[in-house]
């Protein structure tokens, strides 16, 4: 039995140099959510989005709460 649930833990990014973005494959179809270097145009890879569920979750935890564009 589970007692207590697991605290969810709250990322930050630096939002003067990175912005979020959801890269998505020409070919497959494939959407990875992530962050954009604008400085030097470097796509960090953190989540792969399988549903909506995912969003979701990439969403809350770095507490992005605007429009997130997408990239091909």
């Amino acid at each position: 039995m589970l007692w207590f649930k697991k605290k969810e833990e709250k990322k930050s990014y630096d939002h003067e140099r990175k912005k979020p973005v959801i890269r998505v494959s020409i070919c497959t179809g494939e959407e990875v959510a992530g962050f954009l270097d604008i400085n030097s145009g470097r796509f960090e890879e953190v989540i792969l989005i399988r549903s909506n569920k995912d969003l979701e979750d990439f969403r809350r935890t770095y507490g992005i709460e605007e429009e997130i564009d997408k990239i091909y």
